[in-house]
């Protein structure tokens, strides 16, 4: 006998309550329960919405204790550093961390269960290897350009290198999760267990008598990185086994790394875009400033969630139903902007309502801040009404152009930040990257009604796609 929401309000409310709460707790009980791939990617995106909640919780508060911990020039120098090392490691996964979403239900789907365990096992030996020759070679770069970097930053970022191949590793670990839809192991190890790490870490260090500087805050990363990626290589492939029967292993990595090559540009352009500005910050403004306009950033972090728990759950789904009923798929894609809009703007009137007291958290020079939070929230909004374009084009065959799409959008945003920035401080980094989303998101919009025929945009009626 399982849990119902609507049968427990029909026991213990009054029957006008439990009358009129009935289609809501009806829809309630059809997300958390419903057999079918629309229920399951209900629920992968419930729940990856709600770790993203206490993500961006968790998040807020240990860069909060940070920032207060290490002052705004060295917190400014572990968030330029940090952010640097997230971005790279997702790139050294080449595209495979994506891939893996697309190919791993084709293949249970069609019963190639030797291809399911190359992929499997080819991913992470290939993920493994990039990622360590990336790490090396970042290394050496840092070390030969050092007559050019402030001195500041040259002995942080060769640290922060040592992270690359597990954040990599876990990247490719959370695409493997997703393509078999548990959401928590997707989600929970970044997401939760390793901002959590990093703040016990870097508090046990300061409490042992560490100096609060960012080489202290990128040794306790590297710990958290570690621990985090180690734990969940056990737990996702302790789970595989069972899920996955031993026998032969088929690998053809030559169509793997054709698929993955785009992707790794789509994926590469669209968290250079999601992170260009902060680097663009760092590249011409002090730690100081770095640190005020991440602040500002991780505030918005509430709303952004939204767009990506929606996309964690949803691309598995986009690409087992486009070998299917392209109707259902429009239908179902149609849907998913629904999802992601009205939830993406009810939180960005919170933010907004609470954004100064919060930016107030971080310490006094933070609530500069605030202003910028009213131009940034156009863009991520902007980019909620259309969806998740970009995993409907590259779950579909269509990531050779939404390569091109991220490719224009992130020029734009660059020059709009070499232009802007200059000119008006952290204002013209705003103004870059919100001009820069929406762009982003019209481009994509239309991208997807000439190649699909679907109409992602919030408030174009259904009848107007195919």
């Amino acid at each position: 006998m399982r849990f119902s929401a609507a049968t427990t309000a029909g026991r213990f409310l009054p029957q006008r309550w439990a009358l009129r709460m009935g289609p809501l707790l009806g829809r309630i009980d059809a997300v958390l329960f419903t057999a079918d791939e629309r229920g399951e990617a209900s629920r992968m995106s419930v729940i990856a919405f709600s770790v993203r909640i206490v993500s961006a919780v968790i998040a807020f508060v240990s860069q909060v204790l940070m920032a207060r911990w290490m002052g705004s020039f060295e917190y400014g120098i572990f968030v330029l550093v940090w952010v640097t090392m997230v971005i790279v490691g997702n790139l050294a996964c080449l595209g495979f961390h994506t891939s893996v979403i697309r190919y791993i239900p084709e293949y249970r789907e069609r019963g190639l269960m030797d291809e399911l365990r190359g992929i499997v096992l080819a991913s992470r030996l290939f993920v493994l290897i990039a990622s360590t020759l990336i790490a090396g070679l970042g290394a050496l770069g840092v070390w030969l350009a050092a007559p050019w970097i402030e001195s500041y930053y040259v002995i942080p970022f060769i640290l922060g290198v040592i992270c690359l191949p597990m954040i990599a590793m876990s990247d490719l670990l959370s695409g493997l999760a997703r393509a078999n839809s548990w959401a928590l192991f997707a989600l929970s190890p970044t997401y939760l267990v390793r901002p959590v790490l990093i703040l016990l870490f870097m508090a046990l260090m300061l409490f042992v008598g560490y100096a609060p500087d960012a080489r202290t805050a990128i040794f306790a990363s590297i710990a958290a990185t570690y621990v985090t990626t180690l734990g969940q290589l056990v737990g996702v492939t302790q789970r595989m086994e069972r899920q996955i029967p031993a026998g032969p292993i088929k690998v053809h990595f030559a169509q793997w790394f054709v698929v993955s090559l785009p992707i790794f540009l789509v994926e590469s352009f669209f968290f250079l875009l999601t992170n260009a500005d902060v680097l663009m910050v760092g590249a011409y403004m002090d730690p100081n400033d770095v640190a005020v306009y991440f602040a500002t950033v991780k505030t918005l972090a509430l709303v952004h969630f939204v767009y990506f728990a929606v996309k964690a759950g949803v691309a598995p789904r986009y690409a087992q139903f486009t070998h299917g009923d392209p109707q259902r798929l429009a239908a179902f894609a149609r849907e998913t902007v629904s999802w992601t809009f009205w939830p993406s703007l009810l939180m960005a009137l919170l933010v907004l309502v609470l954004g100064e007291p919060m930016l107030m958290l971080f310490g006094p020079e933070f609530s500069s801040g605030y202003p910028l939070l009213f131009l940034l929230v156009f863009g991520v909004v902007a980019r909620a009404a259309v969806g998740p374009c970009e995993s409907l084009l590259t779950m579909s065959g269509n990531q050779n152009i939404c390569a091109a799409v991220y490719a224009m959008t992130l020029a734009f945003n660059i020059a709009l930040n070499v232009v802007l920035i200059p000119m008006f401080g952290l204002w013209g980094a705003a103004m870059a990257t919100a001009f820069a989303m929406i762009f982003e998101a019209g481009a994509l919009s239309f991208t997807v009604w000439r190649k699909l025929g679907i109409a992602m945009l919030i408030f174009l009626a259904p009848k107007g796609a195919a």
